[in-house]
């Protein structure tokens, strides 16, 4: 499984990749592998405030729908609008084109506080039967 050692990650899944002043969201290779095909998504609204670890967006998929929880606290700032016609960009590339939403952080110590590589690899291996 994909861990990319460049992001940091929330016991939830979600992936978070600090670019300048942003803060960019997703969900990780292990979320969107347990959601398998997602058919829709929805997306916060750009200018919304956010606080960590709260509901900010919502994704789909034929077996289940999970909300997405904001790893930083602070404003919606974009949102990718490809997934609204194409949520299966998700699938494809959940690391890249498959991006949710990115934050102006208020409280930049929380991107430091998340997960790193190492730890959320431990956090999803699975024991072997």
């Amino acid at each position: 499984m994909i861990v990319p050692e460049d992001l940091r990650y929330t016991k939830t899944h979600e992936w978070a990749k600090q670019v300048e002043h942003e803060v960019v969201v997703g969900i990780t290779a292990h979320a969107q592998e347990e959601l398998r095909d997602v058919v829709y998504v929805e997306l916060p609204e750009v200018g919304k405030t956010v606080k960590q670890g709260e509901p900010t967006a919502v994704v789909e998929s034929v077996k289940a729908a999970f909300e997405i929880y904001a790893p930083v606290s602070g404003t919606v700032s974009r949102i990718n609008t490809a997934l609204t016609k194409s949520p299966q960009l998700v699938n494809q590339d959940c690391y890249g084109v498959g991006w949710f939403f990115a934050v102006n952080a208020s409280q930049p110590h929380e991107f430091n506080a998340l997960l790193g590589h190492s730890e959320y690899a431990k956090l999803i291996q699975t024991p072997s039967h």
